[in-house]
């Protein structure tokens, strides 16, 4: 084996990049890991995950200068001095937004595994077989069957904190025990019930943050700082999990400041022979062999990939053939809730920093029930109680002002839907050839938005939140909504979706690009319908399962 030539080669190294080198050298296959932005390592390299607030210079916030260089990061959360060198440099690395796309980026090793949300829940059934039942795209070609085991084996190894709820639409997994509710939680809870009976469900968060020590992580501090890096490797990343994992095999190698250009393809084998990297560094360029590639660079990105190589054969790109690579883009749709204050508890206080909220799961559109448009959603929140850096509008100095602030404030609930995207052709991407980046190479251009089933779905989504918090017992609850940019959930989908026949899809049932069938890709971009729960847990079991199957038929010889 030449020193550049590998068994497999991983695109990419976030959730399911991890997974896959993971799976791939537990499976004895030599195998790179491809990683365009610079090494992060665990623990040594979270500089800023035990610094408090008073520790940053500007306690956290955000600059004149940074909400200047970053224009596309100031419109959200994430623009902030904590963690700002996880986030993408937005000048090197541009994109034209066709219509308004929030992309929030994060190349480095880890990706976004560093920054996620980590709930993680199971589909199911339901979520794959609607777009047949609607009549929408095309259909899965896997159903909840096909992915019940790897959901477990995903579970068991990630570590997910959980309850085992009975939740029809919501199948229930191999958890680890689940964190508390705090008591406002509990008595929002127990009013919810009472009214709603087993029509609706309101049950903890399910996390990827571990609650008993797991392969040699340490398990949740709540701290509740999850996104500066977990010294204890308390939640789910590359970092503390899967990268590990693969080392220890021996079989991996990881290459950061790896900009892979190109899949090369090989006319007369019909398959690909290896990648073309730009090193982000020296603007060299390099080229690494294998006999499977799996492509995990995060949806958008990973459609890119295939976009620009082979277009010598398709002008397309590589899985072009059925005219979908680029479209389907999907993503959550969120900005619109409901919150409302909690009166007693005085006093009561919460326990430490919990990183998890409470779920109320999917009930519209099911059980016969038909809305003015189609699929559903579910919401995330919590109950809280104000800290000392509210504002307390009878005071404003001396030492009663002090004094107050010493106290905590009121109690108040909050909940946010997420809300399915249909997968809409139109909503595409394309290679921007005009537009280059730091490296010369095409941007990309977007052209995704959200259409009429989702702004239907979105006045129940505020109008409901609304109607759940006061019959729970939530006093001036008042709604919110905003425009609906997609982006913001960080969710991206599609692209490259699976499905059953060449002519419609870019990927087959295992994950394999059709055009090379020892090409696979098992990010985002796979999806074939959004549902409206967080996906990374359904990355990493479909990643899981692609990889057995490759290997497997690189041993009968099929690749």
């Amino acid at each position: 084996m030449s020193a550049n030539t590998y068994d497999a080669i991983v695109i990419g190294s976030g959730i399911s990049g991890g997974w896959a080198a993971k799976e791939l050298t537990e499976k004895g296959l030599k195998t790179i890991m491809l990683e365009r932005g610079k090494n992060i390592e665990h623990i040594k390299d979270y500089v800023n995950a035990n610094k408090g607030p008073w520790e940053f210079e500007h306690r956290g916030g955000r600059t004149q200068k940074m909400i200047e260089d970053y224009p596309v990061l100031k419109r959200d959360y994430p623009l902030n001095e904590t963690n700002l060198d996880y986030w993408v440099d937005e000048k090197e690395s541009p994109y034209t937004e066709i219509k308004r796309f929030d992309w929030f980026r994060g190349y480095h090793v880890g990706g976004r595994s560093l920054m996620w949300g980590r709930q993680s829940y199971r589909w199911h059934d339901t979520d794959f077989e609607a777009n047949l039942k609607d009549g929408i795209a095309v259909d899965w070609p896997i159903r909840y069957k096909d992915l019940e085991k790897w959901y477990s084996y995903a579970e068991k190894f990630a570590g997910i904190s959980g309850n085992r709820d009975g939740v029809p639409i919501l199948p229930d997994g191999d958890f680890m025990p689940p964190m508390e509710m705090n008591v406002v939680e509990k008595d929002v809870q127990k009013r919810f019930k009472e009214f709603y009976k087993d029509t609706r469900h309101f049950v903890i968060g399910r996390t990827a943050n571990i609650t008993v020590p797991h392969n040699n992580r340490t398990n949740c501090q709540y701290r509740n700082k999850c996104w500066l890096g977990c010294p204890f490797g308390a939640y789910f990343s590359t970092q503390s999990a899967t990268l590990p994992a693969a080392m220890a095999t021996g079989n991996l190698t990881v290459r950061p400041w790896s900009i892979v250009k190109e899949i090369i393809y090989d006319k007369d084998t019909k398959k690909a022979k290896g990648v073309r990297i730009v090193d982000a560094e020296t603007n060299k360029t390099y080229e690494f062999f294998a006999k499977i590639v799996f492509v995990n660079a995060s949806a958008l990105n990973s459609a890119w990939v295939l976009m620009n190589s082979a277009t010598d054969v398709w002008e397309g790109g590589l899985g072009s053939s059925s005219g979908e690579l680029g479209h389907n883009v999907m993503d959550h749709h969120l900005g619109v809730g409901a919150g409302g204050r909690i009166e007693g508890f005085e006093d009561k206080y919460t326990f430490g920093r919990r990183a998890n909220g409470i779920y109320i799961p999917r009930y519209r559109n099911l059980n016969g029930e038909k809305r003015d448009y189609i699929r559903g959603f579910g919401y995330q929140g919590g109950g809280s109680r104000a800290n000392w850096s509210r504002d307390i509008a009878e005071l404003s100095i001396g030492g009663a002002f002090k004094d107050a602030l010493s106290e905590p404030g009121s109690w108040s609930f909050g909940m946010g839907g997420f809300g399915e995207t249909l997968p809409y052709h139109e909503n595409k991407i394309t290679l921007d050839k005009e537009k280059k980046d730091k490296w010369g190479l095409p941007t990309l251009a977007i052209d995704v938005e959200v259409k009429d089933n989702e702004r239907k779905m979105r006045v129940d989504m505020m109008n409901d939140a609304v109607e759940m918090l006061t019959n729970a017992g939530v006093k001036d609850v008042k709604g919110y909504t905003s425009e609906g940019i997609l982006g913001r959930g960080i969710h991206e989908m599609g692209t490259a979706r699976m499905g059953r026949d060449p002519k419609t899809s870019v990927l087959n049932e295992w994950n394999q690009v059709w055009d090379a069938k020892n090409v696979f890709v098992t990010d985002g971009a796979a999806m074939t319908s959004a549902a409206c729960q967080n996906p990374s847990l359904t990355y990493m079991a479909l990643t899981a399962r692609a990889a057995n199957h490759a290997v497997e038929e690189l041993k009968k010889g099929n690749i």
